[in-house]
């Protein structure tokens, strides 16, 4: 994995992981505001080459203003300074919601999108009786955050959800557009079977026995499940 320094559309230096060989995919980390995860040699989708954009204001990447539309200009900044024409843009968790706001926005420099464990076009009112019921099962860990950039996403990333033609935009997007579900992930998988049949290039698929992190919990999973998909779409 060689590191490189991309500068945003305000001169914000924006860290990007590159590695392999190939045709292009762009990797988009959850959160938002989480470090690059998923910046990782062995987690790569085989036979590619693989762009990850670490977020503003997080890890090695500069902050500066930052919302939902800052976000898909930055991914937009380093395929610019890549001389990339068109990519693949995979995304886990909140990364696979941006790859599709990404798509929607920037369709011709977009061979396919690939969402994993993502969350879908919903506010989920039973998020919060889900999370507790479940939140037992995992261990307490304390992580610093930046509660001014979490509010500024999330109330940007409200907005998007509610967007009152998005579901107009996807339905006559088209771009291919694949929705992973991990079998056991805390959030419901309709959402994503939902968006994958309003979109006319759409495909659902889920993946059995992980759950929301399997690129940690089953890192083989997760390679041979993006390598298969990433490389079909290339194919298309």
């Amino acid at each position: 994995m060689r590191s490189i320094s991309v500068p945003g559309d305000d001169g914000a230096l924006l860290h990007v992981g590159v590695t392999g060989h190939g045709p292009d995919v762009v990797v988009l980390s959850g959160g938002p505001g989480c470090v690059h995860y998923l910046e990782d040699d062995a987690l790569a989708p085989r036979g590619m080459r693989a762009w990850y954009p670490e977020p503003r204001g997080v890890g090695r990447s500069e902050g500066g203003p930052h919302d939902l539309a800052q976000a898909v200009a930055d991914i937009e900044a380093v395929r610019r300074d890549a001389g990339v024409d068109r990519w693949v843009v995979l995304g886990h968790s909140w990364g696979s919601d941006l790859a599709v706001r990404y798509a929607l926005d920037h369709p011709e420099r977009v061979r396919a999108v690939v969402g994993v464990a993502g969350h879908g076009l919903h506010k989920d009112r039973t998020w919060s009786q889900v999370y507790e019921s479940s939140r037992h099962l995992e261990s307490d860990i304390e992580i610093d955050w930046n509660p001014e950039v979490h509010a500024a996403l999330g109330a940007s990333f409200v907005e998007w959800i509610h967007e009152p033609d998005v579901l107009r935009r996807l339905a006559d997007s088209d771009v291919a557009m694949t929705f992973l579900a991990a079998q056991h992930d805390i959030r419901p998988s309709w959402p994503l079977r939902q968006l994958a049949a309003l979109v006319p290039r759409g495909r659902f698929e889920e993946l059995p026995g992980v759950a929301h992190n399997l690129w940690s919990t089953d890192p083989h999973v997760w390679v041979d499940a993006v390598t298969r998909v990433c490389g079909a779409q290339v194919l298309r």
